[in-house]
């Protein structure tokens, strides 16, 4: 049973509201997404997860030496590796090899999309449209990643196969797919001079990747603009580490005290030395659609939380203040560091990406706040330079 509702508030439109009383820490939801993909970027540099629902395909090991790009690295404690539960269950499908944790994923894969999108030998060949399609996606965003078009191609697979497509198509239009807001006269960054013509060339790729008839409901230049739409203000981003479970799994043991002083100073070394090589790029990576998270507004001085703590796509929502019955549930779409910057900064933020001006408490007490300057900016950007690498320690 849910303990919240979706509700129409004014001026703020869909809103997600606490039926019951939320302690801290407390979880609000889990919930499964509609769709998810890791990143192209992410795939294209080795990072091995499931295909299905991103659960790390590396054991401890392997993982820690392919960041430090060091075959000698060695780890403690190894018995504790997360992945050890489940290596035996890692499978791959027959045809296109595309692996998977367990032949459930591989299973419900093939239920849902992967019988239509599974390439074959064509998975390798790089004048394939869909391989074009995804290269010319990589090409205009490099790392750090923020989506992937693969999503959307794995969009299309869905309903390709779907048997009720009038209910697939339902639960795609729930998702906001806003990217202009004439009202505030804010557009979608995407929109701007200098995405145009790489839009125009994705259009085209898209389009190329999906010729048939079946797909005409999509390769508008309308209906393209709307997908993007979604992708740009609904996808949740997805992180998954077999090094950060481990580091979980070890810190909780009972140590005496000197074995816990020596296991954090071994595992600050094993940070730093996979951060000389692989920087911030951490994790398996990606993103994903969740139709209840998505109904979640923002606010810089959220009440809730995205967490993934099961090392794959499931999102649990858990309050990180307390909620009262009838308060809104919010999260933030900014990172702590953005959260930290001025109202101006977060603000613009927000506009080009989710096309909306926030009203919460902190940013209307912070109304009269001058704009930031460029110069304030550069600062700011230096800043947030400093909280990526305090994030990777």
């Amino acid at each position: 049973m849910n303990y919240f509702e979706i509700r129409e508030l004014p001026g703020k439109g869909r809103a997600m509201i606490a039926t019951k009383n939320f302690a801290v820490d407390e979880i609000i939801f889990e919930e499964e997404p509609f769709v998810s993909h890791q990143f192209s970027w992410n795939i294209a540099y080795g990072y091995a997860a499931c295909d299905h629902c991103m659960r790390p395909l590396e054991t401890l090991l392997e993982n820690v030496r392919r960041l430090a790009n060091n075959q000698a690295v060695m780890v403690p404690l190894v018995e504790h590796d997360p992945t050890a539960a489940w290596f035996s269950q890692f499978t791959q499908c027959a045809r296109c090899k595309v692996r998977y944790c367990s032949e459930d994923c591989l299973v419900e894969a093939q239920k849902r999309y992967h019988r239509v999108a599974c390439m074959g030998a064509f998975r390798a060949d790089d004048t394939h449209p869909i391989n074009v399609l995804n290269e010319t996606w990589k090409k205009m965003h490099y790392p750090p990643e923020t989506g992937t078009i693969m999503l959307i191609v794995r969009l299309m697979a869905m309903y390709q196969q779907s048997s009720n497509k009038p209910e697939f198509l339902e639960q795609l239009q729930s998702f906001q797919a806003l990217i202009v807001n004439r009202e505030e006269k804010i557009y979608h960054k995407m929109l701007g001079e200098n995405f145009e013509q790489q839009m125009d060339q994705l259009y085209a790729a898209f389009c190329n990747a999906f010729k048939d008839e079946e797909f005409a409901l999509f390769t508008t230049p309308d209906a393209f603009k709307t997908l993007m739409g979604i992708l740009g203000t609904n996808s949740q981003g997805i992180a998954t580490s077999v090094l950060a479970q481990w580091v979980n799994k070890v810190s909780d043991l009972p140590l005496p005290d000197a074995d816990k002083d020596n296991l954090d100073k071994v595992i600050d070394q094993l940070y730093a030395k996979v951060g000389d090589f692989a920087g911030e790029f951490l994790n398996n990576e990606g993103s994903g659609l969740y139709i209840l998270q998505s109904k979640i507004n923002h606010s810089c001085v959220p009440n809730a939380q995205s967490t993934f703590p099961y090392s794959n796509d499931i999102v649990v929502l858990k309050a990180v203040a307390p909620i009262q019955k009838g308060d809104e549930i919010c999260i933030s779409y900014l990172d702590e560091c953005q959260l930290e910057r001025s109202r101006h900064s977060r603000h613009k933020t927000l506009r080009e990406n989710y096309i909306f001006v926030c009203q919460c408490p902190k940013c209307r007490a912070q109304a009269s706040d001058p704009d930031v300057t460029s110069d304030e900016e550069e600062d700011d950007d230096e800043d947030m330079d400093d909280c990526e690498e305090d994030d990777m320690e």
